[in-house]
């Protein structure tokens, strides 16, 4: 038996970057988290979950108002606290503190230092993979994602993703974790899931120390 896959990624970009789809792939690809004879409960979270309001397509760690910042702060620090104390597993999450850094500054024109959060990640060996995709390729990405969406006006204008997107490039210059660009434009997510698993290979991503 060879070492403890224990691989962190966390999947930023703004939405119709496929970050879900991909993180499914991540979580169950043998070079990530090993061969497996049967699916199981392996953790995959998201920042993006409304657990703030009991609607639908509510709040959350994301998208909170300012009266909620304190709730959205501790549920950051509690997540935090829960890789510390599970450092040995794999972790993935589909958004996370970079998508909550673009919305409340656009939103709300505030911007929150996560220093502290990214300084606890760091010694867990957490990764960031930044996906992107051309300005001219959303709306074929957009097509894709109404076949199956729930709330499809969400996707209406799509300039609203090419300025997040903007605004999202500079926010992830700004990271302490080692991270992954890529972009998504020609939609071929098994190829980007294999260039992830390459470079968490040849990065170190794979193990704890």
């Amino acid at each position: 038996m060879g070492p403890k896959l224990t691989p962190k990624i966390i999947l930023e970009g703004t939405r119709l970057t496929f970050k879900t789809e991909i993180a499914f792939e991540l979580n169950e690809h043998p070079r990530l988290v090993g061969p497996r004879r049967y699916r199981y409960h392996s953790p995959l979270i998201s920042a993006e979950w409304c657990t703030f309001t009991n609607n639908p397509w509510g709040r959350g760690p994301i998208n909170f108002e300012p009266h909620e910042e304190a709730l959205a702060m501790e549920t950051y620090a509690t997540w935090a606290r829960l890789f510390e104390l599970q450092c040995y597993y794999s972790w993935i999450v589909d958004r996370f503190h970079i998508s909550t850094r673009a919305y409340q500054l656009q939103v709300y024109g505030k911007d929150y230092d996560f220093r502290w959060l990214e300084e606890r990640l760091l010694p867990l060996n957490f990764r960031l993979i930044f996906l992107t995709r051309a300005p001219d390729s959303f709306a074929a990405a957009r097509a894709e994602r109404l076949k199956v969406s729930g709330k499809p006006d969400q996707y209406d204008d799509l300039s609203i993703f090419v300025r997040e997107q903007e605004l999202m490039q500079r926010l992830v210059g700004d990271s302490l974790l080692p991270r992954l660009d890529l972009d998504i434009s020609d939609n071929n997510i098994p190829a980007r899931v294999e260039k992830i698993a390459d470079w968490m290979e040849s990065s170190g991503g794979l193990y704890m120390q």
